[in-house]
C-alpha cells in the first residue's frame, strides 16, 4: 500500500516539475520574441527615421497594454478558470510578430507593440499561477524557475537581433512565428493538465482552499505599497538598460551595433542568472532580506556605472543584473502570501505595474535623452536603487520554507 502510494506521489512530482520546465521553455520563446522589439530600435531608428521620443512611445505603448491588461486577466480568472488562455495569448504574440516584420510605419509599430503586449498579459499572469499550483510548496524556487525561463529568452533577443535580424532585415522576424506556434502546442498540453487540476480542486471544500491573511489589512496593503514602490525603482532602472543601453554605449563609446548588442546580451544574461538565485534563497532565508539585498545593494554599482570607461561599464553591468534580478521572484511570492487565494490577481498585478513601469520609464527616458543626453539618463537613474531601503518596513511573514522572511 505505502509502495503505491509512493509512486503515485513520484508521479504526482515528476508532472508538476515537468510542468515548470514547460512553462519556463515557453517563457523563454515568450520573452525572446518579444525583446526582438527592443533590439530592432537601433534598425528601426534608421530605417524608419524615428528619434529617441518614439522608440520610447513604442515601448510605452507594448508595455501599457500588457500591463493594462494583466491585472484584469489575473482578477478574471481568479474566478473564472481558463485552462486554454495561455495558448490564446501566444497566439497574440504570432500575430504582433507578423505585422511587426512587415510594419513600414510609426503606427504599423504601434499596432504591433499592442498586440504583442496584449499577448503578454494573458500569459504573465496565468503561467505565474500554474507555476505556484506546481510549485510543491517551494514557491520561490517554482517562481525563479520559471522567471529564469524568461529572462533568458530576454537575454537572447539582443543577439538573435544581431546575428539574424539585423543582417537580413526586418522581414526576418516573420521566422519566428515558427517560436510561437511551438509554444502554442506545449501551451495547450499545459491547458489540458491544468484543466485536470480544477476538475479535482473543484472536488476540495471550498473552506479548505483559503487561508486568512497573515498580517492585519491596513499592514497588507501598506506592504503591497511598498512593494509596488520597489517594483517602480527596479524597472525604471532597467528601462533605461533594456531600451537605451546600446545608444548609450554607441554614443559614449562608439562602439558599434553589433558589439552593443553583445554588451546588452551579458547584461542581461547577468539578469537570467540573478532570477534563478532569488526565489531559492528566499525560500530559505526569508524574502524581506532578498528584496532588501536586491535592491539596496545594488546602489554602489549604478553609482558607478556613469564614470566608467567601456571595459568597466560591462563588468559593472554583471553585478547590476545580477542583483538586481534577485528581487522580484521574491517581490512576488511576497505579495502572494500578503493576499492568499488571489495569485492571479496578485501576479496580474505586479506583473502588469513592471511592464507598466518598464513602459513609462522607457517613454520618460526617451524625452529626457532627447532634451539632455543619453549620458545625463544613466547619470540620473543611478540614484533609483535607493528607494531600497523602505524595504526595512515590510511586515516579517513565517511559511514553511523562511522563517522571518
Amino acid at each position: 500500500m505505502n509502495s503505491a502510494v509512493d509512486d503515485a506521489a513520484h508521479r504526482s512530482l515528476t508532472a508538476a516539475f515537468a510542468v515548470l520546465g514547460t512553462l519556463s521553455f515557453c517563457h523563454f520563446l515568450n520573452d525572446m520574441m518579444q525583446s526582438l522589439l527592443p533590439a530592432m530600435y537601433p534598425m528601426l531608428k534608421t530605417g524608419l527615421r524615428l528619434d529617441f521620443g518614439q522608440i520610447g512611445t513604442i515601448t510605452l505603448v507594448y508595455q501599457l497594454t500588457a500591463s493594462l491588461f494583466q491585472p484584469l486577466v489575473g482578477w478574471y480568472t481568479d474566478r473564472h478558470p481558463a485552462p486554454y488562455a495561455l495558448a490564446a495569448g501566444m497566439g497574440f504574440t504570432l500575430c504582433g510578430l507578423l505585422l511587426l516584420a512587415n510594419a513600414t510605419s510609426f503606427a504599423m509599430l504601434l499596432a504591433a507593440a499592442a498586440i504583442v503586449g496584449l499577448g503578454s498579459s494573458i500569459f504573465h499572469p496565468e503561467s505565474s499561477r500554474l507555476a505556484r499550483l506546481a510549485s510543491g510548496g517551494r514557491h520561490g524556487f517554482a517562481q525563479s524557475l520559471f522567471q529564469v525561463g524568461g529572462n533568458a529568452g530576454s537575454a537572447i533577443g539582443p543577439l538573435v537581433a544581431a546575428f539574424i535580424v539585423l543582417p537580413n532585415g526586418q522581414h526576418s522576424v516573420g521566422w519566428f512565428a515558427l517560436a510561437a506556434l511551438l509554444g502554442m502546442a506545449l501551451l495547450t498540453k499545459i491547458g489540458a493538465w491544468y484543466a485536470r487540476h480544477n476538475r479535482r480542486a473543484a472536488r476540495v471544500p471550498r473552506k479548505m482552499t483559503h487561508s486568512a491573511a497573515p498580517v492585519p489589512r491596513t499592514q497588507v496593503i501598506g506592504a503591497l505599497a511598498i512593494l509596488l514602490v520597489l517594483i517602480f525603482s527596479k524597472y525604471f532602472y532597467l528601462a533605461s538598460f533594456t531600451s537605451y543601453y546600446t545608444f548609450y554605449l554607441i554614443d559614449r563609446f562608439h562602439v558599434s551595433v553589433g558589439t552593443a548588442q553583445v554588451h546588452l546580451f551579458v547584461f542581461l544574461a547577468a539578469v537570467a542568472a540573478g532570477t534563478i538565485i532569488g526565489g531559492p534563497i528566499g525560500d530559505r532565508i526569508g524574502r524581506k532580506y532578498v528584496i532588501w539585498v536586491s535592491i539596496l545593494g545594488v546602489l554602489p554599482f549604478t553609482l558607478l556605472l556613469p564614470h566608467a570607461n567601456l571595459f568597466w561599464t560591462g563588468v559593472l553591468s554583471v553585478p547590476i543584473g545580477l542583483i538586481l534580478a534577485s528581487a522580484f521572484s521574491a517581490i512576488l511570492v511576497f505579495a502572494q502570501e500578503l493576499v492568499p487565494g488571489k495569485v492571479g490577481t496578485v501576479s496580474g498585478l505586479f506583473f502588469g505595474f513592471a511592464f507598466g513601469m518598464g513602459g513609462m520609464g522607457a517613454a520618460v527616458l526617451g524625452h529626457l535623452a532627447d532634451v539632455t543626453s543619453i549620458e545625463f539618463v544613466y547619470s540620473v537613474c543611478a540614484y533609483l536603487p535607493a528607494l531600497g531601503v523602505l524595504a526595512a518596513l515590510l511586515p516579517k511573514l513565517d511559511s514553511p520554507h523562511a522563517r522571518g522572511g
